[in-house]
């Protein structure tokens, strides 16, 4: 990102100019301290070479057994996607699907997608097809790759099973705890300006905004265009010049989908906690558990901070998470002006906290694929895994459809009187 380049703010719709970053500096934004931009050296070599490393990871892991379980004499192993086969075995396609998706198909598509884009800016080669709609694929999957969450999971379900029998690691697991950290270097270490930047824009689009003329943001790939230079698609609807994403001002219908999707996670956040989430068969005798069973069974065997980790992660983040949406909700539509910079920090809350919530949905997929030895030993996913998932998706969806520069507008309507209008250059 060039110095002198206007950015809008995406949290408090700010509009101002990058000054120029040192290497591994950033810029923040001076209203709410929302970081706007992070310069990152030698992006491209570095990326690459760890998106490189993750795809070869990332088979290993896929293709090799992930887990062997053993008990008195007989043995399972499985490999990454064996829990996703088995729970829609059960009947539990929703949850098979968002755990096959989470832990494999965003990673998955992450890697291949930063190699397509990579490749060419490395090699100097023309840009693929659709160039700027890939990058923008890859953006909107990174919330959803929750590999490092998986993991908490797999910790989990060898400490529940370490009475019952032995678990032996197998070749995928290393190669999955590797990636783990690879994909978050990889993440790291990539600067999104230097990819945007190499898309060829008009000179209508390039040059700065006059003063006083409207200006309207992506929230992608972040540029900031006069309006009268944003494209128009076929439904009238304003197109970012750059990655083609849609162009709003505010996110369209904020608040009602919030409300909607914040209704009903509150809704089946009472029988995520009630019902069982797993049944345990062994030697005959059948034992429901409950996520707060869960927890009580880690602090009988004295594995009190993985007990802490499921009791946040499971039940109090996701309190948390619907607490904190109902409480901007409510600030935006009784107009609040109360401490904008602290209710814009929890809405940051909301949005990192609310992954590490599928920790107990690994579990039970874990759990479910390595005890398949029928009468002897087995268990089976229940009800409350069903509404768990469901709390923690609904729950990720109301932090992501929630616009917090609503925040500011009230602040902006006791200045001017006005709602929400166009962005002006000055």
């Amino acid at each position: 990102m060039s110095a002198g380049t206007p950015t809008l703010c995406d949290e408090c719709d700010l509009l101002q100019q990058s000054p120029p970053l040192p290497p591994g500096g950033a810029s923040l934004c001076v209203r709410c301290g929302h970081v706007l931009h992070r310069h990152r050296p030698n992006s491209v070599d570095r990326t690459l070479a760890l998106t490189v490393t993750g795809l070869v990871l990332f088979a290993i892991a896929n293709t090799f057994p992930f887990l062997s379980f053993e008990m008195q004499g007989q043995e399972t192993q499985t490999t990454l996607v064996t829990g996703v086969h088995d729970l829609a075995a059960q009947g539990k396609v929703g949850v098979a699907s968002v755990v096959l998706f989470t832990s494999v198909v965003a990673p998955g598509l992450q890697l291949l997608l930063l190699l397509i884009v990579l490749a060419p800016l490395k090699l100097g080669g023309r840009l693929p097809p659709r160039f700027p709609t890939l990058f923008r694929w890859f953006k909107r999957l990174v919330p959803w790759g929750m590999m490092d969450v998986f993991m908490i999971g797999i910790l989990v379900s060898v400490v529940k099973l370490t009475d019952m029998a032995t678990i032996v690691p197998g070749t995928s697991l290393f190669a999955f705890v590797v990636l783990i950290f690879v994909l978050a270097a990889a993440q790291a270490s990539l600067d999104p300006d230097v990819v945007w930047e190499r898309v060829p824009l008009r000179p209508a689009v390039r040059r700065a905004p006059a003063p006083g003329e409207a200006v309207i943001g992506c929230d992608v790939c972040e540029l900031v265009v006069p309006e009268r230079a944003a494209d128009v698609d076929p439904g009238g609807r304003l197109r970012c010049p750059r990655c083609a994403d849609v162009l709003h001002r505010r996110k369209p219908d904020s608040l009602q989908r919030t409300w909607a999707l914040v209704i009903a996670a509150a809704v089946f956040y009472l029988p995520a906690n009630i019902y069982p989430v797993m049944a345990v068969t062994s030697l005959g005798q059948t034992q429901a558990d409950t996520i707060l069973s869960g927890v009580l069974f880690l602090l009988h065997h004295g594995m009190w901070p993985l007990a802490i980790i499921v009791f946040t992660a499971s039940i109090f983040v996701p309190l948390l998470k619907l607490l904190i949406l109902l409480f901007l909700l409510l600030s935006v539509h009784f107009r609040s002006s109360w401490r904008p910079c602290e209710r814009t920090r929890m809405y940051r809350i909301t949005e990192a906290i609310g992954r590490w919530s599928m920790t107990d949905v690994y579990v039970v997929t874990i759990l479910v694929a390595l005890v398949r030895l029928g009468n002897l030993a087995s268990i089976e996913a229940k009800a409350g895994a069903v509404f768990f998932c469901a709390v923690v998706i609904l729950t990720m969806l109301a932090a992501m459809s929630f616009d917090p520069r609503l925040i500011w507008d009230t602040l902006e309507q006791d200045h001017d009187g006005v709602r929400a209008a166009p962005r002006a250059a000055t």
